[in-house]
């Protein structure tokens, strides 16, 4: 009976829009009745939003909790295979300009409305319309029909239903269905727009109903404290499968309490992945719990140069020849990682024909060539990585390079490349599938933050290789690209990182490498 009750008060509850955090306090995980099945989850920074299109800072931390809320399209494995998830399958079309997505039939919101292809539809001409001031409508910038922001221009626009689900979105340049799901996927959801009524554009980002949010994930709303506590419930209608727990109390805490919570029975499961370095690695395996070693990569390092400041690329090619990046890998990543001459991420079937080793003769023959007079270039870093500076300092200065090290926080690190003021800063990325994941954004009229004075051989690059269909076409086209970067030397690539998960001992099903795609298996999770 008990059973029973508690069942009908949290149907109640989510038909209900439930009230508001501060009117209806959330039960801590001690208070939760014992029949429930709970996963406990920690988040080591909170979200800014529950509305997907309205993230200020558009972080992996917003995202995952997207991701659990509302639907997307096709989910994303870390080796950047795709399973259907929204969609059941899609094809090219219209000679790689389009991409149909035949959607899954059985999908709907949390309120019972099912989810056609005219709700995508409504969803993207609303967060294209110029007066919505969507902070996320960038990601809509490869649409037809849209300028470099976003919003449409008055064309017609890239999105249609062709049938009652089948979604159309076409392209303004040829993208396969695969690559612009790899692209994009974590940033396109579908929003209940049955219930936005007749808001104004310009009202939709402030409607009370982001503060309870209708969606069609695999999750639904229940409560919120905000910047602390987010309490989801399983959705038993979702098409892959209901999540095999009652609730997901996703709790904010600091980064340094992830893994000793979970030690300690306090947490099932942390973001990302519950990834560790590698000395707490092994205090989680004196504690008994079990450490997975990610196969694919999870993090990109590179020395961003500023090719103003550093014009030669004979001066910026000695700089690659003279960094020791075996050292400087084994330093980071403690053997959790390979050194690179290039930035294909590793075991996504892109390959180059550079490679990486170390040359300091090879180094100061090309600081001769380019002309370098003994400058010095200041090299921007975050206070923990502060020792992998100095030993790249130290490497280049063995060429007769001088670098001036300045410490800075992260914001001021990236603005600071931005606007000029540093030559050369350290910087890491989650790495993507796509062989332009990494040069598409940072070589670009809008993202030129290695200040390249012409862009257009890049440019073209980039409109061949997302142009060429065919696999080994593509594939010549990558390797030619990359001996002309391994020529213009713009960035340093230093290595590729992977990383280590500890399995939850309470919770099972759990994919923990795609957590890095800011998507999470939660459909398959099962806590007994």
């Amino acid at each position: 009976m008990k059973r029973i009750l508690s069942l009908l008060l949290t149907l109640t509850l989510l038909l209900a829009g439930c009230t508001p955090a501060a009117e209806t306090p959330v039960p801590t995980p001690m208070e939760t009745p014992a029949e429930e099945r709970v996963v406990r989850y920690g988040l080591s920074n909170a979200w800014d939003s529950l509305m997907p299109y309205n993230s200020p800072s558009g972080s992996n931390y917003s995202r995952i909790i997207y991701d659990k809320l509302y639907d997307r399209l096709a989910y994303v494995h870390a080796d950047g295979t795709l399973d259907a998830r929204a969609a059941v399958s899609w094809e090219s079309a219209d000679g790689g300009y389009a991409a149909l997505f035949c959607l899954n039939e059985a999908a709907a919101f949390h309120d019972g409305t099912p989810v056609t292809a005219e709700h995508w539809v409504q969803t993207i001409t609303l967060m294209t319309d110029p007066d919505c001031p969507a902070p996320g409508r960038s990601v809509f910038a490869v649409l037809a029909g849209t300028d470099d922001t976003g919003a449409a221009t008055g064309e017609r626009l890239g999105v249609e239903a062709v049938e009652p689900y089948t979604l159309k979105l076409t392209f303004k340049a040829p993208t396969t269905p695969e690559d612009f799901l790899l692209d994009r996927n974590r940033e396109f959801y579908v929003l209940p727009t049955h219930l936005l009524g007749e808001s104004a554009p310009e009202d939709v980002l402030s409607l009370e109903l982001w503060n309870a949010p209708v969606g069609s994930g695999p999750c639904k709303f229940v409560s919120e404290t905000a910047g602390s506590q987010l309490v989801l419930a399983s959705n038993p209608d979702y098409p892959l499968g209901a999540p095999g727990f009652d609730r997901l109390v996703i709790t904010v805490m600091d980064k340094s309490n992830l893994l000793t919570s979970l030690i300690a029975g306090d947490l099932d499961y942390y973001a990302f992945g519950g990834s560790v370095s590698v000395e707490d690695a092994e205090l989680a395996r004196q504690a008994g719990l079990t450490v997975l070693e990610g196969e694919v990569p999870n993090t990109f390092f590179e020395l961003m140069l500023n090719n103003e400041t550093i014009a030669s690329a004979q001066v910026r090619r000695a700089m690659d020849l003279a960094l020791d990046k075996q050292s400087l890998c084994l330093q980071s990543t403690q053997g959790m990682g390979e050194p690179t001459a290039t930035d294909l991420t590793p075991g996504t079937g892109y390959t180059a024909p550079v490679t990486w080793s170390r040359d300091v003769e090879q180094a100061r023959a090309l600081l001769e060539e380019g002309g370098y007079a003994g400058q010095t270039y200041k090299l921007a870093c975050t206070a923990n990585r502060s020792g992998l500076a100095a030993l790249m300092q130290q490497q280049l200065d063995e060429v007769g390079i001088t670098v001036l090290i300045e410490t800075v926080d992260s914001a001021t690190m990236f603005s600071g490349m931005v606007d000029g003021s540093y030559d050369m800063a350290i910087a890491s990325h989650t790495p993507g599938a796509l062989p332009l994941w990494f040069t598409e954004s940072r070589l670009s009229e809008g993202n030129n933050i290695f200040h390249v004075a012409d862009l257009a051989p890049y440019a073209s690059y980039f409109s061949e290789i997302k142009g060429a269909a065919d696999a080994a076409v593509r594939q010549a086209l990558v390797e030619r690209f990359q001996e002309f970067l391994a020529g213009e030397r713009p960035f340093i690539p230093l290595w590729f990182g992977r990383a280590l998960h500890v399995q939850s001992p309470t919770v099972e099903g759990i994919d923990y490498p795609s957590s890095s795609f800011s998507n999470e298996n939660v459909w398959d999770w099962v806590k007994p």
